[in-house]
């Protein structure tokens, strides 16, 4: 009882004070990119406080994010990862639904921070569009954070890595820091969140260049390093 009065504690603020900063993100996008990336931060830093008070969640980094532009590949077992990795990694380009970045107001503000948009049905088409995006997102020296295995899983699942991994990782042509946690022994979904501590591993970057099995088997390991009891087999 008392962790499901947190939790929706935890949903009605988190929600409540999310309102004034989406709404109010168009503005900060007329000043340009570095203001966007200080509203996304608030908005971040709101979601951070609120998880540690109200739900008694704490965060543990383990390795340490090497300096420079890559593809980060990153375990998805909760929303909290979403808004924490961006912060974690300063600002990079996300890979997100497209139906997020075809919204009518969110859309505009994704682009604006800086969004690379990838479809579920994985066509040769929806590829080639990512791939494209992929190319200009390039140019401006971002690193770019990728979730391979395509939406949050449960705590010890390890699904096949998505097609559009390999295709990115080869487009872009950057070394990869697979990105290991466990989100989802607090966060829950469904369920109340628990608190605890979460772990956020960053594994040593893999070089580009890579074929498609090898970078995908390494990065299918890596970002299910603390998730043991998984059989998950990488695979495009």
């Amino acid at each position: 009882m008392i962790a499901w009065i947190r939790t929706w504690v935890f949903r009605i603020l988190f929600y409540a004070a999310s309102g004034p900063i989406v709404l109010s993100a168009p503005v900060s996008a007329w000043f340009g990119q570095r203001a966007m990336h200080v509203h996304a931060h608030v908005w971040i830093a709101t979601h951070r406080f609120l998880a540690r008070w109200i739900l008694g969640v704490r965060v543990r980094v383990e390795g340490a994010r090497p300096p420079g532009t890559y593809l980060f590949a990153v375990k998805h077992q909760a929303m909290f990862e979403t808004l924490e990795m961006a912060q974690r990694i300063d600002g990079p380009l996300i890979v997100m639904k497209r139906e997020l970045i075809d919204m009518p107001f969110w859309g505009r503000t994704a682009r604006a921070y800086g969004a690379i948009g990838v479809d579920r049905d994985a066509s040769s088409k929806a590829l080639r569009q990512m791939l494209k995006e992929a190319a200009v997102a390039r140019k401006q020296n971002r690193s770019v954070l990728i979730f391979p295995e395509g939406t949050r899983v449960p705590v010890g699942e390890a699904p096949p890595l998505r097609s559009g991994f390999a295709g990115l990782y080869k487009a872009l042509n950057m070394a990869v820091v697979p990105v290991a946690l466990d989100s989802g022994h607090c966060m829950r979904r469904p369920g109340p969140n628990r608190p605890g501590v979460i772990t956020i591993r960053f594994l040593d970057p893999i070089p580009p260049g890579l074929p498609r099995e090898e970078i995908e088997a390494r990065v299918h390991a890596a970002i299910n390093a603390l998730e043991p009891a998984a059989g998950g087999v990488a695979a495009g």
